[in-house]
């Protein structure tokens, strides 16, 4: 059936183009957008019309960094005043306890929960970085069953002690990363200081072979990045980029200048930058005006649930004000113009991750859609709809959510 919403206002295009008054006509058999006209002139076909005054229908959320099973162990960290390598360090951390002593239906429920939040806060895609190996991988997708969201689920095998730089994967690890791959959309790998470059190369080996995608964590930390010099003498992202080119990195919080040009100009896909859960850890914040400087893509995401709601209305929010503060130190206080923050949340993350028909809203695409109250009291008077969404919109300024051309969440 083609439903018309007239007198609509939206984001149209990948540039996200602010237009007033359009017509969209969406296939809900197919999920995609029929066709969409610029005017008030309402002379396109439809089964049926909806009326979309006072609305403003925009490409919904793409969260692009989430480890939504520790949503078991909220705020846990802060209770047992952990630091960083306390809380989250992939061998000692006590997340890795956590997951390995919860039961499993438990972590399936708080995932599911997660999804379910993320969803009502206009977030229809999320990528997950999966610990626990193979079991891991399966506790993501049966847990998402039935829900009306998409995601990406990157797992790992859980193989972290090596004596030499290059030591390969041993049989049984190896084995496992097989079926973790195979059963996953790819590797989203904790980071480099825990693999041997042999190891690593063996992993991005097996996901490139499979044209599955493979990223991981990198310069997240300053102790991190030392750890590196030290022990390999380069930094992450050079050792990264010497023996395994990954299609994307997450973090990069304390990335140099030489770091981010090596990234812009080697290949990589892009940058995922979770500002919010940086700053939980008290690790910096993320140069994300350098990294646009120096021509990188980035992508926005909100990292662990343990440390922060899935919400990409307060990560943006915070971005742009830190933006704002961090510029003054070179003679701006502009900071990141909101447009490019709204697309780190739509149109930037589809191309890092190769999201067919998705990430924007045009004629052909998907109809993954939020549709904003524009009259919401915290918006109206909209004067600027890019620093309204990104400054002022919340949870509550969503009227509804669409995927694939069917409301999901609220109503029309």
């Amino acid at each position: 059936m083609l439903i018309r919403i007239r007198n609509i206002s939206m984001l149209y295009g990948s540039s996200l183009e602010f237009i007033q008054g359009a017509s969209v006509v969406v296939d809900d058999s197919t999920g995609i957008i029929h066709a969409v006209e610029r005017s008030r002139a309402n002379t396109l076909d439809a089964d049926t019309s909806i009326d979309g005054e006072g609305l403003l229908m925009m490409p919904s959320f793409i969260n692009s960094h989430t480890h939504i099973a520790d949503s078991i162990a909220k705020d846990v960290t802060y209770s047992l005043g952990l630091n960083f390598n306390e809380s989250i360090h992939p061998v000692s951390g006590v997340k890795r306890r956590v997951l390995n002593e919860s039961k499993r239906e438990h972590i399936m429920h708080f995932m599911r929960s997660s999804a379910s939040a993320m969803l009502k806060k206009g977030i229809t895609m999320f990528i997950d970085f999966r610990e626990q190996g193979l079991n891991g991988v399966d506790m993501l997708r049966e847990g998402m069953e039935g829900l009306p969201i998409r995601y990406l689920v990157l797992g790992r095998v859980e193989h972290y002690n090596y004596s030499s730089d290059d030591e390969p994967l041993p049989k049984d690890a190896l084995d496992e990363a097989v079926k973790v791959i195979d059963g996953a959309d790819g590797f989203g790998l904790s980071g480099a200081n825990e693999y041997s470059s042999r190891a690593l190369e063996q992993l991005s080996m097996l996901a490139k072979a499979r044209g599955k995608v493979f990223g991981m964590h990198a310069c997240e930390s300053e102790e991190s990045q030392a750890y590196s010099m030290k022990r390999f003498g380069m930094s992450e992202v050079s050792r990264v980029m010497r023996v395994a080119r990954p299609d994307f990195l997450v973090h990069m919080t304390v990335a140099s200048d030489d770091d981010l040009r090596l990234v812009a100009s080697e290949g990589v896909r892009g940058i995922v930058v979770c500002p919010r859960a940086n700053a939980v850890l008290g690790v910096g914040i993320p140069r994300v005006w350098d990294m646009l400087r120096l021509g990188c893509n980035v992508a926005i995401g909100t990292d662990n649930v343990m440390l922060n709601s899935p919400d990409i209305f307060r990560e943006m929010d915070y971005l742009w004000k830190i933006s704002r503060v961090m510029h003054k130190g070179y003679g701006d206080c502009k900071g990141i113009d909101a447009r490019e923050i709204l697309k780190m949340a739509t149109v930037n993350p589809a191309r890092i991750f190769r999201l067919d028909r998705l990430g924007y809203l045009a004629e052909g695409m998907y109809a993954d859609a939020l549709f904003i109250d524009k009259y919401s009291v915290d918006i109206a008077p909209m004067h600027n709809p890019y620093v309204a969404i990104v400054h002022r919109a919340d949870e509550s300024s969503i009227m509804a959510v669409m995927l694939n051309g069917r409301i999901v969440h609220g109503r029309l």
